[in-house]
């Protein structure tokens, strides 16, 4: 009898990590999930088929939470983790400027030290069912070229970038497969939030000011699908992200131009 194989989700109450959640559970995945709102989690739960899921509320910049959420989960699964998806992010726009410092540690702290957080965590777990278990972390098209208004977010992103670079040639020894992915904008509940206090116009106003697309969430998903049973390092999702990839690398002028547009997109939303 073939073992159920387990991925645990972080950020599965909404968006992206609902996506993948639901995308592993149609393929007979056990889903674990991770989440501050255990309200989106019970919604994330009722539209995954199979009733194979369990969740847990914590946050992911608590480093000694990521320790009992996997216990924990890898405990409901029968034993083992297979895929950690560290996905959970939240949003941070507008100059630089405007932001508090708050804010600003609550970024690095969800962004960047939560994936990091999640990556120590996940080792073991990952290692002892390798090969072919796989850390996929959710990045963003912000990694390839900073935006305006997107500094602290596209510095995060970029960070996350280098660590699955990193980590993808530290773990291949243990048979460990270490993904990122990389979507333009996608119109989750983090883009019906103000990019900070001192703005009320939300940032998906901005996004549609600016003229640019957004990526359906369920693609995000099969590119996580992807990451986990191919060889490709990055994932670029979206038209969005993969015109800037191209132009960052042939054109950086055309980004510079676009990002000064986008500056100019935020400041006709501003109120």
């Amino acid at each position: 009898m073939a073992v159920r194989k387990t991925i645990f989700v972080t950020g599965g109450g909404s968006g992206i990590g609902r996506a993948i959640a639901i995308r592993f559970a149609h393929a007979g995945w056990f889903v674990g999930l991770g989440d501050v709102s255990e309200a989106g989690m019970a919604e994330t739960e009722a539209l995954m088929p199979g009733g194979f899921a369990y969740s847990h509320v914590f946050d992911v910049a608590d480093r000694a939470a990521w320790d009992e959420a996997l216990r924990i989960v890898s405990v409901a699964a029968g034993g083992r983790i297979d895929v950690v998806a560290n996905n959970a992010g939240i949003s941070l726009g507008g100059p630089l400027e405007e932001y508090e410092q708050d804010e600003i540690d609550r970024i690095l702290d969800v962004n960047l030290k939560g994936v990091i957080y999640g990556a120590q965590a996940a080792y073991p777990y990952l290692k002892a069912s390798a090969p072919g278990s796989c850390l996929v972390n959710t990045a963003s098209a912000a990694a390839l070229y900073g935006m305006a208004n997107q500094s602290l977010y596209g510095a995060c992103k970029a960070g996350v970038r280098s660590l699955t670079e990193s980590l993808d040639a530290e773990w291949a020894p243990d048979g460990i497969r270490v993904r990122s992915l990389m979507p333009s904008f996608i119109d989750t509940p983090l883009l019906q939030n103000t990019p900070n206090r001192k703005r009320n116009a939300i940032i998906r106003e901005a996004v549609v000011e600016a003229g640019l697309e957004f990526t359906p969430v369920e693609e995000v998903a099969e590119a996580a699908w992807r990451a986990v049973t191919g060889e490709q390092l990055h994932h670029v999702v979206g038209k969005s992200a993969r015109k800037m990839r191209l132009l960052a690398k042939w054109a950086p002028g055309a980004l510079r131009k676009r990002s000064r547009l986008l500056a100019e997109a935020h400041e006709r939303t501003k109120r």
